[in-house]
């Protein structure tokens, strides 16, 4: 809202906002969507899976997505250049970041040679980004195991079964994990295995580091595109852009509890450390 503010628009008075939050009940996407389409908004913004609940209900509704992992793949649009149809948005390149994560990982722990990656095989990006990792993953002679979740209950049960085949946790980004970012840390951590992740917010919930697209400038991006939809742009003809910044994160709490000494040369290029 604040990038609409500063953009003139005022809530309550030159726009009206209806929030609605799934709380990381993904199945309630679709209702939302519903909902929309029966209030007759001018815009739907979205953040990952919800987009395609929105476009399953409308062709008309201009949709912007304000982070999705993999637009093309997933469905969400024809093109990046030139989407079509009633959506657009940014993307924060999942899929091609994982091997950079890895790369990091191994970073903080030179001897790191069996990761696990904790993956939704549900959420579509997900698997892509999963395939991504392994790919990076044999180019640098680290085996790869996984551990499927696709509800809170699993989580634990699923770290605690790769702990004695793993020496770190790579979790992938989607909305699922990032709603369950405290349980999956919490189990990590007692199973004593370092976490990667896509998001901030899983750091400064005690994971020990990050690597992905700073979400705040995607947010303020997608507040742009919903202005100039609203001042008459077409979503079909607003390309989606990629992020251009990726911040590294690291909970320097998480790794003194676990061991794990953080290398000078990580220092210089994390955006934020959290003690």
């Amino acid at each position: 809202m604040e990038r609409l503010r500063e953009l003139g628009w005022i809530e309550g008075r030159t726009v009206r906002i209806e929030y609605r939050w799934a709380e990381g009940r993904n199945e309630r996407f679709a209702e939302f969507a519903d909902e929309f389409v029966r209030l007759n908004v001018e815009v739907i913004l979205t953040d990952g899976g919800a987009t395609l609940a929105a476009k399953r209900v409308t062709s008309a509704i201009p949709i912007v997505f304000a982070v999705a992992a993999d637009p093309l793949g997933g469905g969400y649009v024809a093109s990046l250049s030139r989407p079509g149809g009633n959506v657009t948005g940014s993307s924060v390149q999942a899929s091609d970041t994982a091997g950079k994560r890895l790369g990091l990982l191994r970073e903080a722990l030179p001897d790191l040679t069996r990761v696990a990656v904790l993956v939704n095989p549900s959420y579509p990006a997900a698997l892509l980004e999963t395939r991504e990792l392994e790919a990076a993953a044999d180019k640098l002679g680290i085996e790869v195991v996984r551990a499927e979740i696709r509800k809170p209950g699993e989580i634990a049960p699923a770290i605690n079964a790769v702990k004695d085949r793993a020496e770190a946790l790579y979790v992938c980004t989607d909305s699922f994990a990032n709603s369950n970012r405290a349980a999956i840390n919490a189990a990590a951590l007692a199973a004593g295995l370092p976490t990667m992740q896509g998001f901030r917010d899983a750091t400064r919930a005690g994971g020990l580091m990050s690597y992905g697209a700073n979400f705040p400038a995607l947010f303020r991006r997608a507040a742009e595109k919903v202005d100039m939809i609203l001042r008459g742009a077409k979503p079909g003809d607003l390309p989606v852009e990629q992020p251009t910044r990726f911040d590294l994160v690291i909970n320097l709490k998480t790794a003194e509890t676990l061991g794990v000494n953080i290398p000078a040369a990580l220092y210089a290029a994390t955006e934020e450390l959290i003690e």
